[in-house]
């Protein structure tokens, strides 16, 4: 559904990412983490097409972005729903209108709108709400309006960007059990946070989760590729050796987020010396997996989380304001 493969990207001669590889199956939802100016609000808009890569592949649901003329690029964003961390609302609009907004933009004809952002506002718990303005509804509920907007145009891909961050914790919960159920539905979601209690959500309900640090996928605290070469040890992955990487590194490991029966069919026997019963545990969190094409050996990964990055799409609150 999305794939990175050796993405890379650098502003003013600072690099943003480096060499990120990584592909998420339809279907799941994948947590990324990292410290402020590790990356990750840059792989968003890259994925969005907000942005495009110096170096490597990107493809969402299907399409390769860096084949796209600039007019295709609204086609790949009907796939998109994205919810901003500030909600990017229009405060003296009703909730209806709001959340209409995104369907509009599409040129959809006025009553397929209007029945899409009611199924929205319906699938969000706010069907009582549409004729409400935005301004008079507190945080919570607007950060659902914001999901039903993203909902309204009925996207395969979900992707959020600190929705919980300016939530307390029972409206945070709220939201997470929310996704959930969008997840249910067959939604891939990619959600952008530094919030443990969400972390700690989606380990429990089989959410993946990845790591950024200094524009890399990061494994046991080092980068992914390096950790790959030095065997840091934690979680059970597999690993393959591949094409030449600059300087220091001279092998490269595709990293993919794998499916639990994935990971069953790939681990063999008891080991013998306990840790077959920590392999099991990582199945269990989830933790991210790589999968090779050539020679492959056992390392580990260990994901880490730190502090919060924001999300700038100002292209699409520009379009939504114009429009309105």
């Amino acid at each position: 559904m999305i794939r990175l493969d050796d993405v890379w990207k650098s502003f003013d001669g600072r690099t943003a990412l480096c060499g990120v590889t990584l592909h998420i199956d339809e279907g799941d939802a994948v947590l990324l983490t990292g410290p402020s100016g590790a990356g990750k609000s840059t792989l968003l808009r890259l994925i969005y097409a907000a942005e495009q890569p110096e170096q490597g592949r990107i493809s969402v649901a299907g399409r390769v972005l860096g084949k796209l003329r600039a007019s295709s690029i609204p086609y790949v964003r009907r796939n998109l729903g994205v919810v901003f961390q500030d909600f990017k609302l229009l405060p003296g609009r009703t909730v209806l209108e709001n959340v209409s907004l995104t369907a509009e933009v599409l040129g959809l004809p006025r009553k397929e709108v209007t029945a899409r952002a009611r199924a929205a506002l319906d699938a969000v718990g706010l069907s009582a709400d549409a004729a409400r303005l935005v301004r008079t509804l507190p945080g919570g509920l607007q950060q659902r309006v914001a999901v039903a907007r993203a909902l309204c145009i009925d996207p395969p891909i979900l992707l959020c960007d600190e929705p919980t961050g300016n939530l307390d914790p029972l409206r945070a919960r709220d939201l997470l059990e929310l996704l959930e159920g969008i997840r249910g539905r067959g939604t891939t979601m990619l959600i952008a946070t530094h919030d443990p209690t969400v972390v700690a959500f989606g380990m429990g309900h089989g959410w993946r989760k990845a790591s950024l640090q200094k524009g890399e996928i990061v494994a046991g605290g080092v980068p992914a590729r390096e950790a790959l070469v030095q065997g840091e040890a934690d979680v059970g992955i597999q690993v393959a050796m591949g094409d030449p990487l600059p300087p220091r590194i001279q092998s490269e490991a595709t990293l993919r987020l794998l499916r639990d029966d994935d990971r069953d069919d790939d681990r063999g026997g008891n080991r013998g010396d306990g840790r077959e019963r920590e392999r099991d545990n990582d199945r269990r969190d989830g933790s991210v997996s790589a999968v090779s094409a050539e020679s492959s050996l056992e390392v580990s990964i260990e994901i880490e989380m730190t502090a919060p990055s924001a999300l700038d799409m100002d292209d699409l609150t520009g379009d939504l304001e114009r429009h309105a």
